[in-house]
């Protein structure tokens, strides 16, 4: 199939197919519905093109194209799928990319304390790090990472920047022989849910939060004014979504390991994955130094739903 270099940039009016100087095709050659005409273009042509990119598209937009016999239904020759773009992540996801294990850090100094800390102001401080019996928790955690084999193949660990996580990563990587150049520290994604008005008091006073959460995934704790966010379950949603989106498409056929500094980010996470509503997040609650890896199956049994009644195809729409 060959062209001549004529083209048409005016979108003025409509062109006129019988003017269009194009080499016919003979009887026994005519082109299936998915030939692409290319034309020939010379060097002064194809300077040309770069002043006549913009006005070129509304003659090959043209309902007009439909007409022309060297092209049969032109749109469908350029059917892009971008639904499925791998950048485009949803919950619940299709499929996963990648493998990944959830990882909550050891207990903190703070969670030693009894005291609820979630400003993000103090995220780096050592006194966000991890309290003694913390740091045996994630050792033990390492150990059940290790012990599944989960980066026999090799691994990579995203932590949040917050001081105990990324304590937690650091002996995960020593347990597990991960070089420290596969500990990619995230800065804001995986901060712990800010609580608002409950910061500095007791971790009881969670339970308050949870029941607010049962009601709707977006009411919000009441806010302070001390910059600790006030985070509804749908905030925490959207932040680690936009961190899945990044794991699935910077990564293919990799194992990550997730290592988040409280529990709400990796149950809602676990809950949008599984496609269960994210009301009863609360349900799936990681204890200090707990892994799963990430599929239904790893739901331990006693927070397996009952029934479907919180199952949710389109989380968090499920009000």
């Amino acid at each position: 199939m060959v062209a001549t270099t004529t083209f048409v940039a005016s979108n003025s009016s409509p062109p006129n197919p019988n003017s269009l100087n194009f080499t016919p095709f003979s009887s026994d050659s005519k082109p299936s519905r998915y030939d692409v005409v290319v034309p020939i273009i010379n060097r002064r042509a194809l300077l040309s093109l770069t002043s006549l990119s913009t006005t070129l598209i509304p003659f090959w937009a043209s309902p007009q194209i439909k007409n022309l016999s060297h092209y049969y239904n032109y749109a469908d020759t350029i059917n892009l799928s971008v639904a499925e773009a791998r950048g485009l992540f949803q919950m619940p996801p299709a499929r996963l990319t990648n493998r990944y294990y959830l990882v909550r850090a050891g207990e903190s100094e703070y969670e030693s304390l009894g005291v609820i800390n979630t400003n993000p102001v103090a995220k780096t401080s050592m006194d966000n790090g991890l309290s003694g019996i913390g740091k045996k928790q994630t050792v033990k955690a390492a150990f059940d990472l290790k012990s599944i084999g989960a980066c026999e193949n090799s691994c990579w660990i995203w932590p949040s920047i917050t001081q105990r996580s990324y304590q937690a990563a650091e002996i995960i990587a020593a347990v597990n022989g991960v070089n420290r150049s596969h500990i990619v520290p995230e800065y804001s994604f995986l901060d712990a849910r800010g609580l608002g008005a409950y910061e500095g008091k007791k971790l009881d006073s969670v339970s308050e939060v949870y029941a607010s959460d049962n009601v709707s995934p977006n009411i919000k704790p009441p806010p302070i004014n001390d910059g600790t966010p006030n985070e509804s379950v749908r905030d925490v949603f959207v932040r680690v979504t936009q961190l899945m989106s990044i794991l699935e498409t910077q990564y293919s056929e990799d194992t990550v390991i997730i290592v988040s500094p409280d529990s709400d980010n990796l149950s809602v996470l676990q809950a949008g994955l599984l496609g269960l509503e994210l009301r009863r997040h609360s349900d799936l609650a990681f204890g200090p130094g707990e892994v799963r890896f990430v599929d239904a199956s790893s739901i331990p049994t006693y927070k397996q739903p009952k029934s479907a009644v919180y199952k949710c195809l389109n989380p968090p729409n499920c009000n």
